[in-house]
């Protein structure tokens, strides 16, 4: 079944998705001003679902099977590590004598960085 079935239940153009994202994306900028300065397609949406997949916990090969990817490295180009997901890689191995968080340098090295 399509992804986005028309009134006749067959598959949606390109196009018309594309309108159809667009619409919608303007209508979420009036409660989400933000999105006005946001490219938001079709192609974004897919991103967002694989990354927020990844976030669960899903496996990348079943994000690769979800996705209809044959290849599980073509998967690769949707995902990134941010920052949460490092961070909870690193809870998984940090030596039980460390304090987990996340690193302030002194402001004499901040100063020193800016007047670089």
């Amino acid at each position: 079944a399509p992804l986005f079935p028309t009134r006749r239940g067959t598959r949606m153009s390109t196009d018309a998705v594309e309108r159809l994202v667009a619409k919608h994306a303007a209508t979420a900028a009036h409660e989400c001003p933000s999105i006005k300065s946001k490219t938001v397609t079709p192609h974004t949406l897919r991103h967002t679902a694989a990354m927020a997949l990844l976030h669960a916990g899903v496996d990348t090969s079943v994000i690769a099977l979800w996705l209809g990817h044959e290849d599980a490295s073509t998967t690769q180009i949707y995902l990134h590590a941010d920052m949460t997901i490092k961070e909870n890689a690193l809870a998984l191995v940090t030596t039980p004598n460390t304090t987990p968080g996340r690193y302030q340098p002194p402001d004499q090295i901040l100063t020193f960085l800016e007047n670089l």
